[in-house]
């Protein structure tokens, strides 16, 4: 505890650290809250492992998804990540959660989320690369991207969440600056290309060019870009600690899943609440992204994040790395306004800042 104390007579550090233990421990869940979807983007986790055909349309959907809100709220959920399907396709099952939980909610742009009646809902708005890649790979003749940005400009609730593909960081200023010029900020994710069509979608390939080039976004518009460089490093490479990514270290997991008991006693650490729940809103299945897909092949920045915010005790070596621990940390609760705080340019970059100069004392 000396040591904590010894990092956080910083008072930046003892800033974001005071914050996030007033806002309190997230208990999690995932939700689908649909299978139905308007685009069949290409690599989509969703509809690659058919997570869409997991529902019984016969079935009381509408009941289920009562009880399924009524039962996690007594087991204490205070926090659900909304996916899909497309979310926005069932405004009123998304009113329930945001009415009952703090939440986010990854959409693909088409339809807008209504300001009013959900003033203060994270919402993160896909896109896959420049107009064209991105139309391309959501399998659609329309400008995808054109249409997001229009649906969202100067929205303050929206970031977008840019999926970028290993070969394709030449595309990566153009974009960011475009959502910057609308309005919103940027948080990055990276493609996994689980239909499996190689080239420059080949996430074998490495993203050593992407990581290069999404840390120099950082140096050129630090106050907009909700990716660290600390993040962006542990994201793309796959390494903490001498752990590397994968099914055996990730700590997003269904703990209600009978075939994740081995996994959840191997003595890494995990998320002892979180459950992953299909869209027939009683079945759980075994992480965020995944029924039997390789871990390998997950780039998921909610999953990574976690993977980092649980390991806190290895961050405790030194100030430096304790400020990577902590950083992640705060830019998680801050992305999904579990701090009551807007989307605030200033904050995110005194903690790139921050960041560069404990980097360069080490």
């Amino acid at each position: 505890m000396s040591t904590l104390s010894t990092y956080l007579s910083d008072p930046f550090l003892h800033d974001l650290y005071s914050q996030i233990r007033k806002a309190g421990a997230v208990r999690s869940i995932s939700l689908d809250l649909t299978h139905d979807c308007n685009l069949r983007c290409t690599g989509c986790y969703y509809f690659e492992e058919g997570m869409d055909s997991i529902v019984d349309e016969s079935s009381d959907l509408d009941a289920a998804f009562k009880d399924l809100v009524k039962s996690e709220k007594e087991r204490g959920t205070n926090f659900v990540t909304i996916v899909g399907g497309e979310p926005s396709l069932r405004l009123d099952r998304l009113k329930v959660i945001y009415d009952n939980f703090k939440m986010n909610v990854a959409t693909n742009g088409l339809v807008k989320i209504p300001f009013e009646g959900f003033e203060e809902m994270p919402i993160g708005v896909a896109v896959w690369g420049d107009h064209q890649t991105d139309a391309e790979l959501r399998n659609s003749k329309r400008d995808l991207f054109s249409i997001a940005l229009e649906n969202y400009k100067n929205d303050s609730r929206a970031f977008f969440y840019y999926t970028v593909a290993p070969g394709k960081s030449s595309e990566i200023e153009s974009v960011v600056k475009q959502c910057i010029e609308n309005g919103n900020k940027v948080l990055f994710n990276y493609y996994s290309d689980v239909a499996h069509l190689g080239g420059d979608l080949d996430y074998h390939n490495g993203f050593g060019e992407v990581r290069s080039e999404v840390d120099r976004m950082i140096e050129l518009y630090p106050g907009e870009i909700l990716t660290t460089t600390y993040f962006n490093q542990i994201i793309t490479k796959g390494e903490l600690y001498g752990q590397q990514w994968g099914y055996n270290v990730c700590t997003n997991l269904s703990t209600n899943f009978k075939p994740n008991e081995e996994r959840l006693g191997n003595g890494n650490t995990f998320n002892p609440h979180f459950r992953a729940y299909n869209a027939d809103f009683k079945s759980t299945r075994r992480c965020c992204t995944g029924i039997d897909r390789s871990c390998e092949s997950c780039f998921d920045a909610w999953e990574h994040f976690s993977w980092i915010m649980a390991n806190m005790k290895q961050h405790m070596g030194s100030k430096h790395e304790f400020t990577q621990w902590l950083t992640s940390m705060y830019m998680f609760y801050y992305i999904n306004r579990l701090l009551n705080s807007e989307f605030d340019g200033d904050l995110i970059e005194q903690i790139h800042q921050q960041l560069q100069e404990e980097k360069a004392s080490v």
